[in-house]
C-alpha cells in the first residue's frame, strides 16, 4: 500500500519500524495519518514475518506533536464522539497487538502523540522529548485514552497535574515517574529500541504474547481476574515445545531454540 503520511520499513530481522512522517505539522495526527496508522496496524498484525513493531516520528523535533488543530477546530459533538471512538480503538488495537511494540519518542510527545506512545508496551526518549496532555488549554480533554492510561503509568495524582495543567513535563522527569523506561541519546534511540526488541525475540514467543496478555487481563479487570487467567497461561505456556525446548535448553547449559510452538 503507498502511504502519504507515514512510512513502514520491515527489516529482516523481524522489526517492523512505523514512522509518522508530517514534518512540517510536526507529525501532528490528523485523520487520514489515523486511518493509515491503522492500516499499517492491520497488515501488520497478519504478517508472519513481523514479530515487533517501533513507532517513531520523523524528523528531530517531533515524535507525534498532537492532533491536528485545524480538524478540532472544525468538530461538532457528535463527530468528535466518532472521532474519539475510533482513535481509542485503534490504540487499543496497539496494546493488544501480540507483538511487542517500542515507542521511540525522539521530540514532542504531546496530546494523541503521547497517548499513542502510552498504547506501546515500552516507551524510549531522547533527552530532548518532551511530554504533555495540553488539552485543557483547548478547552477539551484527552480523548484516546489519555485519562485512562496516564493514570495507570504514572499514578492518580501525578497523572491529573498533567491533565489539569496542560503543562509539559521533560525526559528526566518522564523517566523518574515511570513514563517512560529509558533515554536514550537521539543518535542511538531507534538502534536501542532494536536491540531491546531482539532481546524479547530471544524468549519464547509464546510465553511473551501470554505475559502481555496477563499483564492487560490483570490491570482491566482486577487482581483476582488477573490472578486466574495468569495460572491459565502458565499452563498453557507449560504444555507447549517452547517451555521442554527452553528447561531443556537451561540444564545443557545452551542457548534455546524456540519455534513458538
Amino acid at each position: 500500500m503507498a502511504w502519504h503520511n507515514i512510512a513502514v520499513d520491515v527489516e529482516n530481522d523481524g522489526i517492523a519500524v512505523l514512522t509518522v512522517s508530517r514534518p512540517e505539522k510536526l507529525n501532528a495526527l490528523n485523520c487520514a495519518t489515523m486511518q493509515e496508522i491503522g492500516a499499517a496496524v492491520s497488515e501488520l498484525s497478519t504478517d508472519i514475518s513481523v514479530k515487533g513493531l517501533i513507532l517513531t516520528g520523523s524528523g528531530e523535533k517531533a515524535f507525534v506533536a498532537g492532533a491536528d488543530i485545524n480538524e478540532l477546530a472544525e468538530a461538532d459533538p457528535l463527530r468528535s464522539i466518532d472521532v474519539a471512538t475510533w482513535g481509542q480503538q485503534l490504540l487499543r488495537r496497539i496494546e493488544t497487538l501480540g507483538k511487542p511494540t517500542i515507542a521511540a519518542i525522539n521530540g514532542f510527545a504531546l496530546g494523541g502523540g503521547l497517548e499513542l506512545a502510552m498504547a506501546c508496551t515500552m516507551r524510549v526518549a531522547s533527552p530532548n522529548a518532551k511530554f504533555g496532555q495540553p488539552e485543557v488549554k483547548l478547552g477539551i480533554i484527552a480523548g484516546y485514552g489519555g485519562t485512562q492510561r496516564l493514570p495507570r503509568l504514572i499514578g492518580r495524582g501525578r497523572a491529573l497535574e498533567m491533565l489539569l495543567t496542560g503543562d509539559m513535563i521533560d525526559a528526566a522527569e518522564a523517566h523518574r515517574i515511570g513514563l517512560v523506561n529509558r533515554i536514550v541519546d537521539a543518535p542511538e534511540l531507534l538502534d536501542f529500541c532494536r536491540a531491546t526488541m531482539r532481546k524479547i525475540f530471544a524468549n519464547g514467543p509464546v510465553a511473551v504474547r501470554l505475559t502481555m496478555q496477563a499483564v492487560d487481563v490483570g490491570l482491566n479487570t482486577g487482581l483476582d481476574e488477573g490472578l486466574q487467567f495468569e495460572a491459565t497461561a502458565f499452563g498453557v505456556a507449560a504444555g507447549t515445545a517452547d517451555r521442554q525446548e527452553g528447561t531443556r535448553a537451561f540444564l545443557e547449559k545452551r542457548q534455546p531454540r524456540f519455534n513458538g510452538r
